[in-house]
Formats: structure tokens, C-alpha cells, sequence
């Protein structure tokens, strides 16, 4: 576990200082997302006001039950016969001013009580304006909720879209389980976020405009009174979200590298656990726990004091508004009714600014969030493909590589001016030692990366005048590393297939690369349900599969990046058949460092430094005696003589 030095350096050195929130920015980013919704999110606006205003008219409407009451109260004690003037006029005689002046804003009868049906009349108004507020309230966040999920809905298909659109570059030089995590986390918590607060935000600032109008509306001078603590309130927002918003920040930045670090973890925990390195992972694990539990406490600590500290400045207002109200009533320029719905405006005034303060947490932990997607979403894309797209008028499999350079680095050349020709249905194999540009060259014509110079033309089109799909629909992929999803056999290979596909054609598909026995073994046969870690088969066996989904596709040309790595010797061997029943017809490039695989290759290339350095027959390269004839020699020739 990194020591308080270390932890120290964490915060200094990629803490939230080096890369902060532009909160406003990001802010009214998230805010246009809702552009779509606009008419679902005036429907909620309206319903919004209404029960608002409704809401905030109850308490005045109390005052008027409160003030019937004590008029009744009053009136009760008054000789009857008199008017109001005349019972004001005999307190003032006996000394009662101050009793006089404040009963003078009480519209009283004297000997008449407490008028039970005006008081029930005025309580029977004041519920149904509370339920027609609550209703329509309730029907403000059912909209809100609408709006909010469908634009989180909307925002999900967008990075889909987007990752769909970035090129191999961009994972290349990520980790995985971070770019998830923007993914899902980031998105899941953008909506609870969104669901937690937008409709609760626009509630309270539809109740403190309401609010505070109905306050001047009473009194302007109570108003003024509870006016004086909003530049305090505002102060400790702004202070305390100024502190807390990188630390929200940093905290779902290290949320991304703590789920990077678990997802390679899982992946490989069989290699963790073969070189003993579980200690070390759990320390790293323990090291990025660490610095994101610093990163959230510092957060919610520093947003969790702002409720405190607006209850603070809420207690101060009320304490304001009870010793100027008192003091007015106490003059005769308020009735106690309007002090009444007085205090509780200045608590439905207070309410509001606190709910915003303690939401604040959540609203820049969404944010943060934001962010993080708006900065996959502005990633830069692949080159967008030409409309319309150009293609062959028959696809036929001739590839031509014309003074073609590549460089994952400027300042790094990895291939420089190289010019190949390969006609259809010839094999062409490609071996050289690790970095040489085997892989490069074979990305370059599937264009998951575009050449830095040259062209690569396929039947004599330039393939970056095709749409990637074009091109790539006609070219069928084996890599070194298996990919199988969760599903049946049957599904799995199916997949390769761009066309609904019959059972038969599976096996058929099956049975040319050698799987169909293996597969009628297991216990439900090509219904088999795997995951995707293939769980149940053997890796020799998961390539099989790989290789019979090629066979499906019926490609034009046919990749195959170190196909048959995984098998042994004598599978090996009939698949090596296979493949030659598949490439007939069919452009072929083989990528092998077992050179036993490719003798019966029309062209190898023998590949150094992003450079063909030797290109001929297997029998023409042996005869040279040169770089391909010392890797033969030196790795293969006791094998193959024994496979012989």
C-alpha cells in the first residue's frame, strides 16, 4: 500500500490539479443532451410551475384560516354591540396601546366567535390546492424521468456509435477495462445523477422564485429580511463546490484505472497465479483502492459540510424573520396569519437553497462524469469513408501494395517505400522475427490502420476510396488469439456468416477445418453453450472454431495471423489441407513464425524492419541459403522431417 509520501505525490502529481472540471462547460453540454426532449421537457416545466405556485399560495391560504381564528378568539372576549374602532378606542383609554395597536391589523367582530364555516370553507381550498399540487407534481417527475432516460438512452447509443467510429489507435493505447468504464460506470452514473437531482434542482428554483414572490407580495420588508442571508448562502456554495469539484474529478478518473487494473487482473489470473504474482497485484490493487478512497472521501467530505453549513445560514434566516415579524405584528402592520405564512416562506425559501447546496455532491460527481464521456465522444475518428464508395466490378482478390510507408510514431518509420503484387488465388506468406511488421502490414490492408504514404489497391481499386465495410466483407480473419462469445458452437461459428445460415452449412463448415468431431463429443453437440472465455474446450480446440467461422464467411482473400499456433502438430497438419482447399480460388496471407506451416506457399516474405529483405518459394529461399534458409534450418527442419 502506497505511504503517505506516496500518496502525497499521487495528489501532487496526477491528482485533480492537473487536469480539473470545467464545470460550466461540461455542465451545459449535459444540459443540450436534452435538446430532443424539448416538448416532454416543457410539459414538465408547466406542471412544475403550476404545482409550485399552487404549493406556495397553501400557506397563505392557512394565514387566512389562522387569522378567522384568532378574530373569532378575540371578538369572543369584545363586548357585543360595538364596532372595531370602538374597541380599539376603549383599549387606547385604559392604557392598552400596544394591545390596541396590534389587534388594529385583525379584522375582528366584537362578541361574535370564531366563524367555524369561513375557517372550514378556507381549509377545504387550502387541500385541494395541495392535492392538485402534489398531483401535478407527480406528474412533473414522471416527464422528468421520461426525458432523463431517454436522453441517458440516447448518450449510450452515441458512444456505441462512437466506439464503433475510433480507430484501432485508440484502444491500442489504452487500457481496456478504463475505456469500459466510461462506458458503463461513467454513463450509470451520469443517470442516477440526472434522476436524483435534475427534477428535485428545478423544483427548488421554481420554489424560491415563487417563494420569494409571494414574500413581497405580504411584506417587502420581511423580504428584504430574508434576502440578507442569500449572499452567505451563496458564498459557502460557491466556496465548497470550488473545493470539492476536482476531487470529484479525480475520483472517477481513478475509478477508470481501478477497473483497467481488476479487468486485466480477471483476464489473466491464471498467468497472475503461475508467476506468483498475486502479492504484487493485490498490492496495486490496494495502492489504487487507496488513492480512490482518498479521492472520494476528499469529495464527500467536502460537498457533505455544505448541508450543515446551509442549515447554519437557514437558522439564521428563520431567527430574522420571527424577531422582525413579531415586531411588525406587534405594531399592527401584519396580521399574525401573515407572519404565519411569512415563517414558513422563509422555511420554504431556506429549504430549497439547502436541497440545491446538498445536491451538489451528485451534481459534480455527474458532471465529472460528463466529462469523461464528452471526452471519449470528442475523441478524433478513423478517416470517414468516401460516399459513395468505390468498388471493384468484380471481386477477384488482387492486392497491390505500391510504395507504401507506416509509421505508428512520426518521428519512428516502421515501413518505408515497399511494393508488393499478390494475384489472386496465390498464398502468400509472411514470417520474420517480433516487430518486423508482419501484423502491420496485414492491419494496413484491412484498414484498421491507413499507410502514411503509397496506396494499397485491391482488383485495382485504392482500398481507401472503399467503405471499410465493402472491403472488409470480403476478406475472412484468424488471429493468433481466439474471440468467442457467450452462445452455442452453432452460433459462434455462424457468426462468421454475413447471411442467415442453415445447420448444415455449419457443420459442412466445421467438418472442412477439422471440428466437427471434436464437437459431436461434447454433451450437446454444436448446441453447446460456451462463454466468452470458451470455457470447456482447450485453446487448440477455441482456434478450430475461430477457423471454421473463416471457412463460413467464404472470404475473397483469407488473413490468417499465426491460425494455427494453438493446435498440435497433427491437427496442424489437417488444417494446413484445409487451408488449401479454402484457398483455392482465394488470395491468401499467412502470417507464421512456425515455417513448417507455410512451405507450400506460393510467395513468403521473409520481413526486417517494416522491409521485404528476401521474397521467393520455399524451395527457391532454401537454395539462397540466406535469412530465411538459417530460421528454417535453426527452428524447423528436425520437425518437419519427423511430421514427413
Amino acid at each position: 500500500m502506497a505511504g503517505a509520501g506516496g500518496m502525497a505525490r499521487m495528489m501532487a502529481g496526477s491528482g485533480p490539479g492537473q487536469h480539473t472540471m470545467d464545470f460550466r462547460k461540461s455542465g451545459k453540454r449535459l444540459l443540450a443532451q436534452f435538446k430532443p426532449e424539448r416538448a416532454t421537457m416543457y410539459a414538465m416545466l408547466a406542471c412544475g410551475v403550476v404545482s409550485v405556485a399552487l404549493s406556495v399560495l397553501g400557506p397563505w391560504i392557512l394565514g387566512r384560516a389562522t387569522d378567522l381564528v384568532f378574530a373569532g378568539i378575540i371578538g369572543r372576549q369584545l363586548p357585543e354591540g360595538a364596532t372595531k374602532a370602538e374597541a380599539l378606542a376603549s383599549m387606547r383609554e385604559r392604557g392598552d396601546d400596544g394591545v390596541a395597536d396590534m389587534l388594529s391589523g385583525t379584522d375582528f367582530t366584537p362578541g361574535k366567535g370564531i366563524d367555524f364555516g369561513a375557517v372550514g370553507s378556507v381549509l377545504l381550498i387550502a387541500l385541494v390546492v395541495f392535492v392538485v399540487a402534489g398531483l401535478l407534481m407527480t406528474v412533473s417527475t414522471r416527464l422528468s424521468n421520461r426525458a432523463i432516460n431517454m436522453t441517458v438512452y440516447r448518450m449510450r447509443e452515441d458512444i456505441q456509435e462512437k466506439l464503433s467510429k475510433l480507430p484501432l489507435s485508440y484502444f491500442d493505447k489504452r487500457q481496456r477495462g478504463e475505456v469500459l468504464s466510461r462506458a458503463t460506470n461513467d454513463i450509470d452514473n451520469i443517470g442516477q445523477t440526472l434522476q436524483q437531482s435534475m427534477g428535485q434542482l428545478i423544483n427548488s428554483l421554481l420554489t424560491v422564485v415563487g417563494v420569494l414572490a409571494m414574500m413581497f407580495w405580504v411584506s417587502w420588508l420581511l423580504a428584504l429580511v430574508a434576502l440578507v442571508t442569500v449572499p452567505l448562502s451563496f458564498y459557502v456554495a460557491t466556496r465548497v463546490g470550488k473545493r470539492s469539484q476536482p476531487h470529484f474529478v479525480q475520483q472517477w478518473r481513478t475509478t477508470g484505472k481501478l477497473n483497467a487494473h481488476i479487468e486485466e487482473m480477471y483476464t489473466g489470473h491464471t498467468l497472475v497465479k503461475v508467476f506468483g504474482r498475486q502479492e504484487e497485484s493485490a498490492e496495486q490493487f490496494a495502492e489504487q483502492n487507496e488513492q480512490l478512497y482518498e479521492a472520494g472521501f476528499r469529495a464527500q467530505f467536502n460537498s457533505g459540510i455544505m448541508q450543515p453549513l446551509m442549515f447554519f445560514v437557514s437558522n439564521l434566516n428563520y431567527v430574522l424573520v420571527a424577531v422582525v415579524g413579531g415586531l411588525r405584528v406587534a405594531s399592527g402592520a401584519l396580521s399574525i396569519g401573515d407572519v404565519q405564512a411569512f415563517v414558513q416562506y422563509s422555511r420554504q425559501f431556506s429549504m430549497p437553497l439547502t436541497q440545491i447546496a446538498s445536491m451538489a455532491n451528485l451534481v459534480q460527481s455527474g458532471v465529472a462524469s460528463a466529462e469523461r464521456i464528452f471526452e471519449l465522444l470528442d475523441a478524433e475518428e478513423q478517416e470517414a469513408d468516401p460516399v459513395p464508395g468505390v468498388r471493384p466490378e468484380e471481386l477477384r482478390g488482387r492486392v497491390a501494395l505500391e510504395n507504401v510507408s507506416f509509421r505508428y510514431d512520426p518521428d519512428k518509420p516502421l515501413i518505408e517505400d515497399l511494393s508488393l503484387t499478390v494475384e489472386p488465388g496465390h498464398t502468400v506468406a509472411i514470417v520474420g522475427p517480433t516487430g518486423a511488421g508482419k501484423t502491420t502490414l496485414v492491419n494496413l490492408l484491412m484498414r484498421f490502420y491507413e499507410v502514411s504514404g503509397g496506396r494499397i489497391t485491391l482488383d485495382g481499386i485504392d482500398v481507401a476510396k472503399m467503405s471499410r465495410d465493402e472491403l472488409r466483407s470480403g476478406i475472412g480473419m484468424v488471429l493468433q488469439d481466439t474471440w468467442l462469445f457467450g452462445g452455442t458452437i452453432a452460433e459462434n461459428i455462424a457468426y462468421g456468416a454475413a447471411r442467415e445460415v442453415t445447420r448444415g452449412e455449419i457443420e459442412e463448415a466445421a467438418r472442412a477445418a477439422h471440428a466437427d468431431r471434436f464437437i459431436r463429443t461434447l454433451p450437446d453437440g454444436y448446441d453447446t453453450v460456451i462463454d466468452d472465455e470458451g470455457a470447456g474446450v482447450s485453446a487448440g480446440e477455441k482456434q478450430l472454431i475461430t477457423i471454421a467461422r473463416a471457412f463460413l464467411s467464404d472470404p475473397v482473400i483469407l488473413v490468417l495471423d499465426e491460425a494455427t499456433s494453438s493446435v498440435d502438430t497433427r491437427t496442424e497438419v489437417l488444417i494446413q489441407k484445409a487451408m488449401a482447399k479454402l484457398a483455392h480460388g482465394r488470395t491468401s496471407f499467412v502470417i507464421a513464425h512456425r515455417l513448417s506451416t507455410i512451405r507450400d506457399a506460393d510467395t513468403i516474405l521473409v520481413m526486417e524492419n517494416g522491409s521485404i529483405v528476401e521474397q521467393g518459394s520455399h524451395v527457391r529461399l532454401l537454395a539462397a541459403n540466406g535469412v530465411y534458409a538459417r530460421l528454417y534450418k535453426a527452428q524447423f527442419a528436425q520437425a518437419v522431417a519427423e511430421v514427413d
